[in-house]
């Protein structure tokens, strides 16, 4: 059975390779991008199953109109994947409040702003699957990272909320944490703020631990998206890569260890 699929952020990365993957294998994509010229070779090959549409997702009116649009053209909405998003590099001091906001107002509101979008037709459909692209960095920290943190650790937030409220509806929630992948996130998509010196040092030492088995190849996703989509009891959180997992099982050990070793004072904290 062939799904309908709408997907943000499908110009490069991610995006991209599953939306292509996607047309393969004989699914019906709306595909999205700020650039749309970047789908004409998927428009050329797949023609009528593929639905590109210019959005800005941080435009909350066009996210609306564009789920209509898909809605009207496909007939329905099986699958929502928000991918669209990028990384803001810099110390939390470094960060101006435009780069700031700018970074939440894309990886968070504009993920926001389509699945509420979203939740209506597949609620009326009886099912339906909200994929929310997250990263292994919603759930553990990186420095020079912090804002880009944030905005993941709110995206988790929101999905884990999201996954109780709308499960009566029929509709599954999934929060997809990839570790580092040999996309152009960190490259060209990335936005850097401007440096301080007293964190060159950090950075260099952070740049020193990206050895090259540390990232994965991005055309070995899609298997395992593919396994999601089609899950009938898909997971609320999936990582992708095998970094990931070790890597927040330490970081998840600590922080239960730290909680244990106040747990004197945080219960006497409670009064009674």
């Amino acid at each position: 059975m062939s799904k309908t699929i709408f997907i943000t952020g499908a110009s490069r990365g991610f995006g991209k390779i599953w939306a292509e993957a996607f047309l393969k294998r004989g699914d019906k994509v709306t595909a999205t991008a700020r650039d749309i010229s970047s789908l004409d070779d998927l428009v050329k090959q797949y023609g009528d199953n593929i639905l590109p549409i210019q959005l800005d997702v941080n435009d909350r009116d066009a996210d609306f109109a564009a789920v209509k649009k898909a809605k009207d053209h496909f007939g329905s909405i099986d699958v929502l994947i928000n991918n669209a998003g990028y990384g803001l590099f810099g110390a939390v001091e470094e960060t101006s409040e435009k780069e700031a906001r700018d970074q939440m107002e894309t990886n968070f509101f504009g993920l926001l702003w389509l699945t509420q979008a979203a939740i209506p037709v597949m609620r009326e459909q009886g099912h339906g699957h909200i994929i929310q692209l997250s990263s292994v960095l919603g759930v553990a920290t990186a420095p020079i990272l912090g804002i880009y943190n944030a905005s993941k650790f709110a995206v988790e937030g929101l999905s884990e909320s999201l996954a109780a409220e709308v499960k009566a509806f029929g509709i599954k929630i999934s929060l997809v944490e990839p570790n580092g992948f040999s996309t152009d996130w960190g490259s060209a998509s990335a936005v850097h703020s401007t440096a301080l010196p007293q964190y060159d040092q950090m950075k260099a030492d952070q740049q020193a631990r990206f050895t090259e088995d540390f990232f994965g190849y991005p055309e070995a996703t899609t298997d395992a998206i593919f396994k999601l989509i089609d899950s009938e009891n898909p997971p609320l959180r999936l990582f992708l890569g095998k970094i990931a997992l070790p890597w927040v099982k330490q970081v998840y050990d600590g922080r239960l260890a730290e909680w244990d070793q106040w747990n004197d004072v945080a219960a006497a904290a409670h009064g009674h």
